[in-house]
């Protein structure tokens, strides 16, 4: 998969540091991943949740929410968000 859009993703790290080791670790499954559907995404992430158009996943132990849209024909991943569990429950993102 190739991960693109990854600014959001640098201004979490920029506010939490801590969140550096985390994504980078999900990123070096997801960029050597070659997922076809959310199956296969559970098959790594059993934690992944499908909330249309976008797949996310939990981060850190469940303090952060990674949020993404995988374009699985063309086998690449648009990073949306990182927030934290309490602004994923405000749902302003899905906006």
């Amino acid at each position: 998969m190739h991960v693109i859009s990854k600014g959001a993703w640098r201004d979490a790290v920029v506010r939490d540091h801590t969140l550096e080791s985390a994504l980078n670790a999900w990123y070096k499954v997801a960029k050597d991943a070659n997922w076809r559907n959310l199956a296969d995404v559970k098959k790594v992430y059993s934690h992944a949740d499908f909330v249309d158009p976008y797949t996310v996943f939990n981060i850190r132990g469940g303090n952060y929410r990674l949020i993404v849209k995988i374009e699985y024909r063309w086998q690449m991943i648009f990073v949306k968000s990182v927030l934290t569990h309490q602004e994923y429950d405000k749902g302003s993102w899905k906006k």
